[in-house]
């Protein structure tokens, strides 16, 4: 099976989050068809070692997609298909260029295809609590073939909700609806006046609103805000906390809040042998690397700060196709990348 067969068969596994089993099983079979040892770990992932030393190579991705199928096609060498970049190339990519590397007796691969990335992670935070840490970690997420990522930006979930009792519209008394958009309102300046001199997006807190619903049973009015926050490095869960209480006082209301996620920012170092093994293996490969800081998140934010290893994000592909309805990938930008890992996972044992 070569490259392009493995990931359009993987591609035709459609496997949207808490789906995945389908294409488990056949990512595990294949991996044994390339000569990992491979299996299903509790948890659901697809598990394949590859070389018997003690020293381990992890390159983790992820084999759930988000929803909405794409029929899979190639057209003038562009693959289409679910997960194309985000993240079923650079996961393909992982399994055949481990396969491909030459290992010394001192070394080992192991490929994971995490379940649930695009949801609670679920197989990630398996990996986080029974996994022992690698010795080094590549995450398998779209970067680009000649650039590498170093870090992914936090995520902050609530739920904001204000409860009052019904009242009549020409009643002259605030709505509900208009309370809880007083917060959000507040909210936004004071994380305008925190972001303030802050250039990078990396470096900044970006609100949003992902859903917004009111309810009235004729007795009491409800307004709900789904808000997620992406986070910068230096802000943690009580910073977060006392945002929401501070801007909901100066709004003259008080909102419940309800934390429904928070996963802190992570950035791993550059002075590395992994990257500056990767940086060779572009150059060798002709061409020009470079970095990248993400406003997204990935596993990358959970294991990191556990496993406290060496850490990058590598794979081809456009990130600004992810979770969209052209997703694709160029295929000589998919073989140029595991060119490029090839190289990486060979030089990464001379150094």
């Amino acid at each position: 099976m070569d490259a392009i067969r493995l990931l359009t068969e993987l591609l035709q596994r459609f496997s949207p989050t808490g789906y995945e089993t389908d294409a488990v099983s056949f990512m595990i079979e294949s991996m044994r068809q390339f000569g990992f040892q491979a299996h299903r770990d509790e948890a659901g992932n697809a598990v394949g070692t590859i070389g018997s030393g003690s020293r381990e190579i992890l390159l983790l991705g992820h084999i759930d997609t988000v929803p909405g199928k794409i029929a899979v096609r190639m057209e003038n060498e562009i693959l289409y298909g679910r997960g194309a970049v985000d993240a079923k190339g650079p996961l393909a990519s992982f399994i055949f260029a481990g396969a491909q590397a030459s290992l010394t007796s001192d070394w080992r691969i192991t490929v994971i295809g995490a379940v649930g990335e695009e949801g609670d992670s679920l197989g990630a935070r398996h990996l986080c609590k029974t996994y022992p840490a690698p010795e080094m970690v590549v995450i398998g997420e779209p970067s680009g073939w000649e650039s590498i990522t170093l870090g992914y930006k936090g995520s902050f979930w609530s739920e904001a909700s204000i409860v009052q009792p019904s009242s009549h519209t020409a009643s002259g008394i605030t709505s509900a609806c208009d309370q809880i958009f007083r917060f959000w309102n507040q909210l936004t300046n004071d994380i305008e006046e925190l972001n303030a001199g802050k250039t990078r997006v990396f470096d900044r807190l970006s609100p949003s609103i992902r859903g917004m619903r009111s309810t009235s049973d004729g007795f009491e009015d409800n307004a709900i805000l789904d808000i997620n926050i992406r986070l910068p490095r230096e802000v943690d869960l009580p910073l977060l906390e006392g945002l929401l209480s501070k801007a909901a006082e100066k709004a003259g209301n008080q909102p419940v809040f309800k934390t429904v996620d928070y996963m802190p920012a992570y950035q791993g170092e550059k002075n590395t042998t992994l990257v500056k093994s990767f940086l060779h293996a572009i150059r060798a490969n002709g061409g020009a690397p470079g970095f990248k800081l993400k406003t997204g998140t990935s596993d990358m934010n959970l294991v990191g700060p556990v496993w406290n290893c060496p850490m990058i994000a590598y794979g081809a592909g456009d990130s600004n196709l992810d979770h969209t309805a052209n997703e694709h990938i160029v295929l000589s930008e998919f073989l140029k990348g595991i060119q490029v890992l090839t190289t990486a996972l060979e030089r990464i044992q001379c150094l």
